[in-house]
């Protein structure tokens, strides 16, 4: 996760410099902490892939002898088709629609749209994997 440590350090650098730079310059409170919570933040998230990729070690993408080879194979399953997308959208549209006309639209959207992400949630919460699948680069523990 060595490029993901960079990215979010170089991220962190900026806002800490313009943190820094807007604090001393502009003398208002408001901005200075909105930048110092996403240096904060932003700082964590840096830490996070740190760690994570000093434990789990370097990955394919990360060594410069790294093969395509070493991390293909299967990823997870993907559904083909799902009638609960539009559901969400539909539920979504009716919620936004709610604000403008009136509550009792606004909380049939949020009906359909509760309806549509615990469909997607639960789509498919029993379907049963053969022992051994990968997923996501590791081998399912069997049994």
């Amino acid at each position: 996760m060595t490029t993901e440590a960079w990215l979010f350090g170089g991220v962190s650098g900026f806002f800490l410099g313009t943190g820094l730079w807007y604090g001393i310059w502009s003398h208002e409170p408001a901005g200075s902490a909105v930048l110092g919570v996403a240096f904060l933040m932003s700082a964590l998230i840096a830490a996070f892939f740190t760690r994570t990729g000093r434990e789990r070690g370097l990955r394919p993408e990360d060594r410069g002898d790294g093969e395509v080879a070493e991390r293909s194979g299967p990823v997870d399953f993907f559904p083909a088709r799902s009638p609960y997308p539009p559901v969400v959208g539909a539920g979504a549209a009716l919620t936004a629609l709610g604000i403008v006309f009136g509550l009792w639209m606004f909380l049939l959207g949020l009906g359909v749209l509760l309806a549509g992400v615990l469909g997607l949630v639960f789509q498919y919460v029993h379907r049963t994997d053969p022992p051994g699948t990968p997923v996501a680069g590791r081998q399912r523990p069997r049994g």
